[in-house]
């Protein structure tokens, strides 16, 4: 008996936690509905094989292992993985391929958005690539701005126009902007133009959900004309799992479980974010005055003394009791899901954000660089779900720290932001339950995956044919080129219409035959087709079409 062909799937996350973790998510996702995973990743902050047994793990040789990487350098690190890690990619997926084809076939490869040397090795070796998009889509619409800023002379970004609002990005202003506080902004801008190409990759899945950014997808949606997958947050459709990179410190749990309800703020400024000993204490003095238990995340292994905390005056623990608490590295989903915490003091990273408004947790949003900018004001000025914190935690600051902290969980203001973060909660609640945006939205994802093994058509009800309304879809154009044609040709006195384009996407060739164009137009067309396959010819029977398709063309026919 003839062994079932498997559906794999090649992962290839950035080597950076809050890129990891996403992507190890949608793993898990993806292989509970039947796919085959196979996570490539460098040697360089290499995800545990032992956590993931269900997993198929390839490690890329990337030479860049030994690193100290901070804020300060990713932008070079990123651009260094882009160029050592194509070429050991493109041979073990090559050997993969020759070792395993008769019984598995590569489906597609899923890769971080800056991951983006995985577009050439997916088109050198015929397979269709999916972008993953790790941060917001908020985000994603000021690299889309980029070209158009340059063009009307905002960028390069003046000192003296740094509150002015961005033109059509409002809220936002121009020290908002990802790039606007960089060191090497040209090299941040490079990177940002190369890793949202999309070059021919076939679609982005975002860990969003309409009810978070439903008008950003769709101003998104006029520029990039692929589909789009939201299906966040997905770390709520996954079960708890040691994914993170940093080992983390669960007695705090044990502490929460002493304190009341929502009276705990907690604090955790990310796995990159760098604070100096400076801002340590001003903080620690902060969060001791304003009176509130907190729990602090202090990254000990981030070049911060780790008695740093010890050195602090006697009063100071004194003042504080068991008031607070500080580890190292939290159980963060764990923590922000417990009933005794009201706040969070975020760096606004988007796994950070996506995990505080699931659990309904309002924010004060102190951001550092990149899209945790955009992030921080999307939040305090669109959601309305937090304050933002624009100061820095320099000498004389330990007042305004204890007052923010008390506009966030005592004050009227509050409380105001917390009931639109407990709205915000329930929309999100709704959006992934069986029916709600993002539930339909992974299954319209699975069942396109799923569809380069099904020759069939999936008919009206498919994700295409349901979304085929935007005048910027490839399906509208599909059916517009078809319509020209067609009506062309029977003004020439054809009595059948066939159109051949040559298209170079693989998966556009599979979206094509999925829309049924032949029954569009079967009162006037005897001969209508899509995608790879040669017209579908009245009376035919469509398998008997599929037997003379060539297996691997190099491109394909859309007729």
């Amino acid at each position: 008996m003839e062994a079932q062909r498997q559906n794999r799937l090649i992962l290839v996350p950035c080597p950076f936690q809050g890129h990891i973790t996403p992507m190890l998510q949608l793993g898990t996702i993806l292989h509970s509905k039947g796919f085959v995973i196979t996570v490539a990743h460098t040697k360089f902050n290499s995800p545990n094989p032992s956590q993931y047994p269900d997993f198929n793990f390839l490690e890329i040789p990337d030479g860049l292992s030994d690193l100290n990487v901070s804020s300060k350098n990713f932008v070079s690190v990123l651009s260094d993985f882009n160029i050592t890690c194509k070429i050991p990619l493109q041979e073990a997926l090559t050997q993969m391929v020759k070792t395993d084809g008769h019984l598995e076939k590569i489906n597609s490869i899923i890769y971080d958005e800056y991951m983006y040397f995985c577009n050439d090795v997916a088109n050198h070796l015929q397979i269709p690539s999916i972008i993953l998009s790790t941060s917001s889509a908020a985000n994603m619409l000021t690299y889309q701005a980029i070209p158009r800023l340059v063009k009307d002379g905002y960028i390069p970004l003046k000192e003296t126009m740094l509150l002015d609002p961005v033109p059509e990005l409002q809220p936002l202003r121009f020290k908002d902007l990802p790039f606007s506080n960089f060191t090497d902004s040209d090299g941040l801008l490079q990177l940002i133009s190369e890793a949202h190409k999309t070059r021919t990759s076939s679609a982005i899945i975002w860990n969003t959900a309409k009810c978070l950014e439903q008008t950003q997808l769709a101003q998104l949606g006029q520029g990039y004309h692929i589909p789009f997958f939201p299906i966040g947050p997905m770390h709520k459709m996954v079960p708890p799992s040691c994914n993170n990179v940093l080992e983390e410190d669960h007695k705090c749990i044990s502490w929460l479980d002493k304190q009341t309800d929502k009276s705990v703020i907690y604090v955790s400024l990310g796995s990159i974010a760098f604070m100096d000993e400076k801002e340590i204490v001003e903080m620690a003095w902060g969060l001791a005055n304003s009176k509130q238990p907190f729990l602090w995340v202090v990254r000990t292994d981030s070049g911060i003394d780790e008695d740093v905390i010890k050195k602090l005056p006697e009063s100071f623990e004194e003042t504080v009791g068991e008031r607070g608490c500080t580890v190292n590295w939290a159980p963060q989903k764990e923590v922000l899901a417990h009933r005794a915490v009201g706040g969070f003091w975020s760096h606004c990273g988007w796994n950070s954000t996506i995990e505080s408004v699931s659990e309904g947790v309002p924010m004060i949003c102190q951001s550092y660089f990149g899209d945790q900018k955009v992030n921080a004001r999307h939040l305090s000025q669109v959601l309305g779900v937090g304050i933002q914190w624009e100061n820095k935690l320099e000498r004389g600051e330990v007042v305004q720290v204890e007052i923010v902290i008390r506009r966030l969980m005592v004050d009227e203001e509050g409380k105001v932001i917390r009931h639109k973060a407990k709205e915000l909660k329930e929309k999100i609640e709704l959006s992934i339950r069986q029916g709600g945006s993002s539930s339909s939205s992974l299954n319209d994802l699975t069942s396109v995956l799923a569809s380069n093994f099904n020759d069939s058509d999936l008919g009206p009800s498919s994700f295409l044919f349901r979304n085929s309304n935007s005048e910027n879809s490839i399906v509208h154009k599909g059916l517009e080129l078809i319509e020209l044609c067609a009506l062309r040709d029977l003004e020439t006195g054809h009595e059948a219409a066939t159109i051949s384009a040559n298209l170079k996407n693989p998966f556009v060739f599979k979206l094509y035959e999925h829309v049924f164009i032949g029954k569009t137009w079967k009162t006037s067309l005897e001969d209508v087709g899509i995608g790879r396959f040669p017209p579908v010819h009245t009376g035919i029977d469509r398998s008997t079409q599929i037997e003379c398709v060539p297996k691997n063309p190099e491109s394909g026919l859309f007729y």
